[in-house]
């Protein structure tokens, strides 16, 4: 005898609407002081920048529009809604974190053989307005990037340029004070590392989540040891542990329960207690009374 037994508890996603809208205005804002002074002092370096933040502004716009979607109510051929595009976000972010680290790179390795002219006044004035627009930017995504990998993307994004802009601050202040030309691609490189080993964590949190790895804060073990410690389960299968989204996990778990449930609300308690203790979102439970042959394609304690 098969019982299956849903317990979902939905809040929906953080709203990052207002902050996603004041990053985006901010940083159009920035690109368009760029090109502007870029123009008037004659200045790749700055229209180059501007490029660079350009694409900082599409990462946001991507970040925003997962967030957006993943709001939007399931509907009959989309059951889970579009939540996992905070997932498929994230991945790009990390995609174009990647690419920036690799052109910052490139562009230090160049400057060591041919070393930059000193940064002028304009240069180091503009890059420090990039420090201020792009740290307060960063700073509103700050507390959401623990539990959201989607706002992670986007804060790695907004901190990275801040740390590009500070470097093109302290290394041109160097260079036209001591004349130190290898400041320049040193601390280049040095953003460029720490940018990074930030964006290999969320490449590789992306990437567990796209093929329905368990979640880095749930522990597969403790969430075992609990369903198996429940009073009259006598052996657990087909326990399953995912991302339907960058916030939201889900799980399902086959219960052998030979005396059956004592009741609905011992399932949805099970379901209340995961959700607040292991951060399982939505539990499904299919509870047997055991005596046939357990199918568990994909299980991970199944026999060979």
């Amino acid at each position: 005898m098969n019982r299956n037994i849903n317990h979902s508890h939905h809040h929906g996603p953080p709203d990052y609407n207002r902050a996603f809208a004041i990053g985006v205005t901010l940083n159009v804002g920035f690109v368009v002081v760029e090109v502007v002074f870029g123009l008037l002092a004659d200045s790749l370096a700055l229209l180059t920048d501007a490029g660079h933040n350009l694409s900082d502004v599409l990462g946001l716009l991507l970040a925003w529009g997962a967030s957006a979607l993943a709001s939007r109510r399931p509907s009959i051929r989309r059951t889970y809604g579009y939540s996992r595009a905070t997932i498929l976000a994230s991945l790009a972010s990390g995609l174009l974190l990647l690419a920036a680290v690799g052109a910052i790179a490139w562009e230090a390795v160049q400057r060591f053989m041919q070393p930059a002219l000193p940064a002028g006044e304009t240069i180091m004035l503009v890059a420090g307005i990039g420090v201020v627009i792009n740290t307060a930017t960063a700073l509103l995504f700050l507390k959401g990037r623990e539990r959201d990998l989607n706002i992670r993307g986007a804060f790695l994004h907004m901190a990275a340029d801040a740390a590009v802009s500070l470097g093109v601050v302290i290394s041109g202040a160097v260079i036209w004070r001591y004349g130190l030309v290898w400041v320049d691609p040193v601390i280049s490189l040095v953003i460029a590392g720490v940018i990074f080993i930030s964006t290999w964590d969320l490449m590789r949190d992306s990437v567990n989540l796209a093929i329905d790895a368990v979640p880095r804060n749930v522990d597969p073990e403790a969430v075992r040891e609990f369903l198996q410690g429940q009073p009259g389960v006598t052996d657990l299968h087909d326990l399953h542990i995912w991302a339907m989204s960058t916030t939201d996990t889900a799980l399902t778990a086959h219960l052998v329960m030979p005396d059956g449930v004592p009741s609905d609300a011992f399932l949805h308690d099970l379901a209340a207690t995961l959700k607040e203790r292991y951060f399982v979102d939505h539990a499904t439970f299919q509870v047997e009374r055991g005596g046939d042959e357990a199918t568990c394609h994909q299980s991970l304690h199944c026999a060979d």
